[in-house]
């Protein structure tokens, strides 16, 4: 573990700093880039990291079946991974991170590169590993569609600072719940209010093309930093 530059880790009164051992047997880490083995099985892959982990012999065939099966992989754990398309790699690196039970699984941007189709598939099975698995799941991501459709909590950082944090819906009702959007020739203003009906009200002073839509987490993002999110 990279030693922090500030600050303390705890979890269930260990100290991850002191305990390295007793972390890495409570966590799973997906990085950003898939680093599944391409010259390996699915399988084997899962065993290979079962090994490292520890996982008595006798144990680690059931569980492997059941995590493949888990992730609908069952019918690939014979075939190469080089072979495998970018959301079966990213399926495959997280039951792997999962083999060993953490508590806490962190995902590192988990959908970046995928399509739009595939991104919505994964956005389910993470959200099956957290509802059947009892998994607390940290991720990153620039996809603020994603922080809406999977956080029940979010913290917004820029600069590597917390700006400001809260589920979804506290975070979008602490701006407003609908926005007015007026198209000026040098760009659009947006103005927030707490109901529609105060946006109509504004509707009638309007002399450009306007709409009104509802609060999103980008709006949050760009009320606090100043900027748009780019992916």
């Amino acid at each position: 573990m990279i030693k922090p530059t500030d600050g303390e880790i705890y979890y269930y009164n260990k100290d991850f700093l002191r305990e390295p051992l007793e972390a890495k047997r409570v966590i799973g880490v997906v990085p950003q880039q898939n680093n599944v083995d391409g010259d390996l099985t699915a399988y084997e892959n899962l065993n290979l990291h079962a090994i490292l982990y520890g996982i008595p012999k006798e144990k680690r065939k059931k569980k492997i079946e059941e995590m493949l099966e888990f992730a609908g992989l069952k019918q690939y754990r014979d075939r190469r991974v080089r072979s495998f398309s970018g959301g079966m790699k990213r399926r495959l690196a997280i039951i792997r991170a999962l083999l060993h039970e953490p508590s806490i699984l962190f995902l590192d941007e988990p959908t970046v590169g995928l399509d739009p189709q595939i991104r919505r598939n994964m956005w389910d099975f993470i959200l099956r590993i957290n509802q059947l698995k009892k998994t607390a799941i940290f991720l990153t991501t620039h996809y603020i569609e994603e922080a809406e459709k999977l956080c029940s909590r979010v913290y917004i950082i820029d600069k590597g600072n917390i700006i400001v944090e809260g589920s979804p819906e506290e975070l979008k009702n602490g701006i407003g719940n609908f926005v007015l959007e007026i198209y000026h020739e040098e760009g659009i203003e947006e103005k927030f209010f707490e109901t529609k009906e105060e946006a109509l009200e504004r509707v009638k002073y309007c002399t450009e093309s306007c709409k009104i839509r509802e609060v999103n987490l980008e709006d949050v993002f760009l009320k606090y930093t100043g900027k748009k999110i780019n992916v």
